[in-house]
């Protein structure tokens, strides 16, 4: 029983090491009690991480990003939405902020709790997915992170890149197929 014990214990262990630090935190679903573990959520798939804001110019791209989402999802894409008022186009209430992703533009791919992405205050995912892109923190909503199944940074993309284009159209399917 010891040695089953034990090997579990190194799974998991061999789990969480290939899982970038960034990654390695829980965070609470959008208006909800639900909290999720990024690296479990994450684990072997290709990732996009996107800081959104619901009264924002780019908002339409909630339904680009649902798009590319159910495009892709079966191959091992996700999608995770970080609202953030960092550039003060988000509401204070998580209520509103769900309803325009979901009701609005039909997201159905994982949202969480607003949280800052730039500066000092944020998060340790983005002050992490910052470091890993040389220092390229968000410079406005909807910018796009992308990371390989490795974990591992693939591109920084700024709010007007759509994310049913290329190059990051062309980047996500590259990473797919690795």
């Amino acid at each position: 029983m010891k040695w089953f014990s034990l090997l579990l214990l190194l799974g998991a262990s061999a789990v969480f090491a290939a899982c970038p630090d960034y990654f390695n935190l829980e965070q609470r679903e959008l208006n909800s009690t639900q909290r999720h573990n990024l690296c479990q959520l994450t684990e072997g798939k290709v990732v996009l991480v996107v800081n959104t804001a619901s009264y924002c110019g780019y908002r339409g791209q909630f339904a680009d990003l649902e798009r590319l989402y159910q495009g892709y999802k079966e191959r091992g894409l996700i999608v995770l939405g970080f609202p953030s008022n960092d550039f003060w186009q988000e509401s204070g209430d998580e209520g509103k902020t769900a309803s325009v992703c979901r009701r609005d533009y039909g997201v159905t791919f994982p949202m969480f709790n607003r949280i800052a992405v730039r500066g000092d205050d944020a998060s340790p995912l983005y002050k992490g997915l910052a470091a890993a892109a040389g220092g390229d923190a968000p410079g406005w909503n909807f910018h796009k992170y992308l990371i390989g199944r490795d974990g591992k940074l693939i591109a920084s993309y700024g709010a007007n890149q759509s994310p049913d284009a290329d190059p990051l159209l062309a980047a996500v399917k590259q990473a797919l197929d690795r």
